[in-house]
């Protein structure tokens, strides 16, 4: 019987993640309460996003919204799919259609894409020249020292001059210690050169430390964040925050910076231990998908050779399958490389069985014009009736069929029936004709056995009359073939009885002719005695020599095919060169007892 066939869809529509869905792992956020649960309330979303101009809030949201259009994607993807076979059957062709949805997801993303890079090409030229314009504060501090104004004035230009700096926007982050540092440097050396009043550095110095210990505070508390990259981030704006704040008091300086380091190693050590668990994770699944692919390689170079074996490959296939989309992303550097190794294992996988289907629907045409040709001939035999040879002829064509292949599953059925009931037909004959001759042969052995008592109770008196009983024998025909062996053995005894009752009559009359004989020579003169002795000594001796060559013979008998019929006519032979030996032996000695 054909077995059934399935069709798999490639693997690029078997919902694989492919590089357009993949989120970097800083950046993809899960989809939030906020976050639009279907594909149309999601593009609105997005294309209301794009028409802003780009802002660093917009990432964050962006990939949830990423993230969600594509679990909804695939979800979809896969209920189309698998409602196609339901409705089609497995040996139908599923081919994936284009999704508009995604089409328009992709062009907004795109657009978004573009904006962000314009802004980020623009955040760069910004921050540079922000670190150009933070150079000329601070040479304006330097300024300050050698200026020969009043106090109050050079102090009102220095607050100026921190106003400044404060709003001045992001530099490039290379540069910001040694800026900072710099910065902090030409504060302190004003506040030296200028020796501003205790009690007015004072009170900018507890205004300082009171700010400062609130940074401590905050970064303290980040370590109770359940996001660890959320509290990275906020702890990266504490830090610019705590560059932006004026000195404290000498006292205060160190101890406080130690206590807002400590806070921060905390949370740089939690965000370090993290990505670096999602790193080692991330070499496992490629570990893991690594392996899925050498198993669908070694399944490509070890192709079945059964309808049952790819059935079993199949199955197989789509469980690898469903368990890649169960690991998460490889290594950035190989998560693009193993991902398209495995869709060209799998490509090649269906590419081979679809070579393999293609091969077998030839191969099972051939098939089905074998068949039809042995129903022909079955069909022919059925009519026969020379029983034994159309039986083995029958028989030898069933062989064939066995060894004639698979055909397609709507012909199998009825190409089998056909053979199937000519080989009934042949066999139904031959049983009706075999229950007629099973009767003869009960009659035949009846016959048989009431032949066996009349010849144990006939008076055999001549050789003729054994042959009569051997012509009737003959001329009853076949018997069961259970008694066959045990009948013919009660007949060769009781033919061996005849002839030893008809050879013992017939032995001695023909022992009183030689003895009248042997009188008769006595009577003419001695040497016709003589003479006769002599004749049947050397009978004797003939007779000794073939009988010892014989029983050679039996030994070179035996290692020959058929050697059992042979054997017993070479004992035969030997049973009657021996009575002929005792005849002649007998007849020497009445002719000594005559001189």
């Amino acid at each position: 019987m054909a077995t059934k066939t399935t069709i798999e869809v490639p693997v690029e529509e078997q919902n694989v993640t492919t590089e357009f869905e993949q989120t970097n792992h800083e950046d993809a956020l899960s989809a939030t309460e906020s976050t639009p649960t279907d594909k149309e309330a999601i593009l609105a979303q997005l294309a209301e996003k794009v028409e802003d101009e780009p802002s660093a809030e917009w990432r964050n949201e962006i990939e949830a919204l990423k993230v969600a259009f594509y679990k909804i994607h695939r979800a979809d993807m896969e209920a189309r799919r698998k409602a196609f076979f339901e409705e089609n059957g497995a040996d139908a062709e599923y081919k994936s259609q284009t999704d508009e949805a995604e089409v328009r997801f992709k062009e907004l993303y795109n657009i978004y894409r573009t904006k962000r890079d314009e802004a980020t090409a623009l955040s760069d030229k910004e921050k540079e020249a922000n670190y150009n314009a933070k150079l000329a504060v601070i040479e304006e501090l330097k300024a300050l020292i050698d200026s020969e104004e009043a106090l109050n004035t050079t102090f009102a230009k220095f607050h100026d001059l921190q106003a400044r700096w404060r709003s001045i926007g992001q530099v490039p982050q290379a540069k910001v210690s040694d800026l900072y540092e710099t910065y902090n440097l030409h504060i302190e050396n004003f506040y030296d050169y200028v020796k501003i009043n205790k009690e007015l550095r004072d009170l900018d110095w507890k205004r300082n430390l009171e700010a400062k210990t609130t940074l401590c505070e905050q970064a303290e508390a980040l370590s109770e964040a359940t996001s660890i990259v959320e509290a990275f981030h906020k702890l990266q704006k504490l830090h610019e925050e705590w560059r932006e704040i004026g000195p404290v008091a000498l006292e205060h300086k160190e101890s406080l910076w130690e206590r807002f380091k400590s806070a921060s190693t905390v949370i740089n050590r939690r965000h370090q231990e993290h990505f670096e668990a999602i790193k080692a994770e991330q070499v496992k699944n490629f570990e893991l998908k690594s392996a899925l692919c050498e198993e669908v390689e070694k399944m490509v170079s070890d192709a079945p050779t059964s309808h049952k074996a790819w059935n079993k490959a199949s199955e197989r296939i789509q469980a690898i399958q469903a368990e890649w989309r169960t690991i998460g992303f490889a290594p950035k550097r190989d998560n693009n490389k193993v991902y398209d190794r495995f869709r060209a294992a799998c490509n090649k996988f269906f590419e081979v069985k679809h070579t393999f289907y293609t091969e077998a629907k030839d191969d099972m045409s051939k098939n089905l014009e074998v068949k039809n040709a042995l129903c022909e001939r079955a069909e022919a035999i059925a009519e026969r009736e020379d029983w034994a040879k159309a039986t083995e002829e029958l028989l030898a064509l069933q062989a064939e069929w066995k060894q004639s292949g698979t055909v397609a599953r709507k012909y199998a059925d009825a190409v089998w029936k056909r053979f199937r009931a000519a080989c009934d037909k042949f066999f139904e004959r031959k049983s009706q004709h075999f229950s007629t001759v099973d009767n003869e042969h009960a009659a035949n052995l009846t016959a048989k056995q009431a032949l066996l008592e009349e010849m144990a109770k006939a008076e055999i008196k001549s050789f003729d009359e054994i042959k009569e009983f051997q012509r009737r024998w003959s001329e009853i025909g076949f018997v069961p073939i259970r008694h066959k062996e045990s009948l013919q053995k009660q007949y060769k005894e009781a033919l061996d009885k005849m002839f030893a009752v008809v050879r013992g009559a017939d032995r001695a009359q023909q022992m009183n002719k030689f003895k009248n004989k042997v009188s008769s020579m006595r009577d003419a003169g001695g040497k016709g005695l003589r003479n006769e002795r002599e004749k049947l000594y050397n009978r004797v001796k003939q007779l000794e020599q073939e009988i010892l060559t014989l029983e050679n013979n039996i030994g070179f008998f035996a290692k020959s095919k058929g050697a059992e019929a042979m054997i017993a006519t070479v004992k035969e032979k030997i049973e009657r060169a021996k009575r002929d030996m005792a005849d002649a032996i007998e007849r020497v000695k009445l002719i000594d007892a005559q001189e």
